[in-house]
């Protein structure tokens, strides 16, 4: 039996944790020896006395068939440390889960992420400014990843996914199971738009204890973590920990001093978080990863106005991206711009009149126009 098989099924005997896995696997059980291992045989690589009769008596070739088929019943997928399909971010870090589980589009894994996280309860200035980041960096080409949590997580999510951009959900629960309730229609969306993962079995409830671990996957799969509106004792803290211990990035939305919900990020840029007043403070972090091709075509190019193009030209029809690639060599006066488009006026006018509105273009005395 293949070893990704055999680490599969310890996975799945309930109280067998991260540790107690590395131990096996050291003491070279992670083979078909363990099928004929005793209770005093676990006992003596480090085992309690009772995970150990209790592994004895349930690690079976049946078990681990009988917990395969429940996860294809469940249209539940998994991918092991010992896989190619495994995310190589998160195999740096001190702990990175054995198995995977996950339902949607594996491959999302390997593309360039950030994290979003927050408060449960965000105010308003938090879910506006949570919808507009991560609408900008999926646009740019970075995938969103976050937890499915109430509040700046579930925005972060949805705002993803109206842009068509990838998400990721990782979550503290098996996938047969749903935390919160109510985002069981979100987690079903991205669960086809997106990816939405766990280390958890099938059949693993909702624990307090399980979020923290939750969150050191959100910010090892990812090059950083942003916390968009965290008050002082706010969860998404605990992600930017986890994303300073893996050496990730991390980033601060300011707040009002005013709001309680600012505090937690008010406090993480006095730490030295990066603040962020736009989109642009974070691609900028990561312009080497961002699929522009003209940032190869043209290096001397600066990354600003290349992330600035790109997030304009993402929000145009066919006809403004042409015209708005024609101004990107004028300035033009109105004449040249009929004479290039072979517009007429009614037409041209109201192309113009759309990018201007899109903030995309901007005209000056004398009906000159050009990009901002």
């Amino acid at each position: 039996m293949e070893e990704r098989e055999l680490l599969f099924g310890f996975n799945e005997v309930e109280g067998i944790g991260w540790k107690t896995i590395d131990k096996i696997r050291r003491a070279g059980l992670l083979s078909e020896k363990a099928f004929s291992c005793s209770a005093e045989d676990w006992e003596k690589i480090g085992l309690t006395e009772k995970m150990s009769i209790h592994l004895a008596s349930i690690y079976t070739l049946e078990w681990i068939a009988n917990r395969r088929l429940l996860m294809k019943e469940s249209a539940v997928n998994m991918v092991t440390v010992f896989d190619s399909g495994y995310p190589n971010l998160l195999k740096e870090t001190v702990q990175p889960p054995w198995i995977l589980y996950y339902r949607g589009c594996l491959e999302l894994l390997s593309t360039p992420s950030v994290a979003m996280v927050g408060t449960r309860v965000p105010t308003a200035y938090g879910r506006k400014v949570g919808e507009i980041l991560a609408e900008e960096l999926c646009t740019a080409g970075l995938t969103v990843v976050s937890g499915l949590a109430r509040g700046i997580d579930s925005v972060c999510h949805e705002a993803a996914l109206r842009r068509g951009g990838g998400t990721i959900a990782v979550v503290a629960t098996g996938l047969d199971r749903v935390y919160p309730p109510e985002n069981k229609e979100l987690e079903r969306l991205i669960s086809s738009d997106g990816l939405v993962i766990t280390e958890y079995p099938l059949g693993t409830k909702s624990h307090p204890g399980l979020f923290p671990q939750r969150n050191r996957i959100i910010a090892g799969l990812t090059y950083g973590t942003v916390v968009v509106e965290a008050d002082s004792r706010s969860g998404s803290l605990i992600t930017a920990d986890a994303a300073l211990e893996a050496g990730r990035d991390v980033f601060a939305v300011p707040g009002p001093i005013t709001s309680p919900k600012s505090r937690g990020a008010l406090d993480l840029i006095k730490q030295g978080a990066k603040l962020v007043t736009s989109a642009l403070d974070i691609l900028e972090e990561y312009t080497s990863y961002l699929p522009i091709n003209r940032l190869k075509a043209d290096e001397s190019c600066p990354p600003k106005q290349v992330i600035d193009d790109l997030l304009i030209e993402k929000k145009l029809t066919n006809e403004e991206s042409h015209l708005y690639h024609i101004l990107h060599q004028g300035p033009f006066i109105l004449d040249d711009l009929l004479v290039k488009t072979g517009w007429d006026f009614g037409h041209l006018h109201s192309v113009l009149l759309s990018l201007i509105i899109k903030k995309a273009v901007v005209q000056l005395p004398g009906a000159i126009y050009k990009v901002i």
